[in-house]
């Protein structure tokens, strides 16, 4: 069983920068895959960004088209935490950014449903 912990969310202008955090506790974090998903308001949650486990052969990350070349997503295992960078943010980025941890690969953990989510954070872009 894995607990998340997501921080950082904020209010930001259009063309600003946030990094989120994820911290994540429980047994064998190293084979959990994390991602993070995001809702904004009136809209299906979706995925964003996922990587994978620390044990996981290929290491792999995944982006949603729309977030690629601003966001990066990665992973301290010592830490247990994987950050969120995202860059030239975009207020159709603003919703509740959660991260989620399963034992699948990065790939699966963006479109399957299951694992353990954290409780959310709002990140809110201004234009």
């Amino acid at each position: 069983q894995l607990h998340l912990v997501e921080s950082g969310g904020a209010l930001v202008q259009a063309g600003g920068s946030l990094r989120l955090s994820c911290s994540v506790s429980g047994n064998s974090v190293e084979h959990y895959a994390i991602g993070w998903f995001r809702q904004a308001p009136g809209k299906e949650r979706e995925w964003v960004s996922c990587i994978s486990a620390k044990t996981a052969i290929p290491y792999r990350t995944e982006y949603k088209d729309s977030v690629k070349g601003r966001f990066t997503i990665s992973r301290d295992n010592a830490k247990n935490t994987v950050y969120l960078q995202m860059n030239s943010l975009k207020p159709e980025d603003t919703g509740v950014y959660s991260c989620r941890g399963g034992p699948h690969t990065a790939s699966e953990l963006c479109s399957l449903g299951g694992g353990y989510w954290g409780q959310g954070t709002q990140v809110t872009v201004s234009s």
